[in-house]
């Protein structure tokens, strides 16, 4: 019993370990490919910094950047819309509900 109840922590802790490095992955990816693309579309040396106020340049970041958020929401607060806590209140009031007698 206490052999499968490490498992289960190893298991999950191992899980919670490999969400974390996805993410910190992904960030990486969002920071530097998102550097590049701007490097790219920015041409600097002739237009100095009137190419930065071009709104297209910022599209990629943001759009991205809401897609990283949702990411680093549910690997670090672990399911925060439908979580652990969710279900087990949500159970509750169903059995409680099955266990009420209807009055009709």
């Amino acid at each position: 019993m206490l052999n499968s109840e490490e498992n289960k922590r190893y298991e999950s802790a191992k899980k919670r370990v490999d969400d974390e490095r996805g993410f910190y992955t992904h960030l990486t990816f969002y920071i530097v490919i998102n550097i590049v693309i701007l490097i790219i579309n920015t041409n600097f040396a002739s237009q100095g910094f009137k190419n930065w106020l071009q709104w297209h340049l910022y599209i990629t970041p943001i759009l991205w950047g809401i897609g990283l958020l949702f990411h680093g929401l549910k690997v670090f607060k672990h399911n925060f819309i439908f979580g652990k806590n969710w279900e087990e209140r949500k159970i509750k009031e169903l059995m409680d509900e099955e266990d009420t007698p209807d009055v009709s």
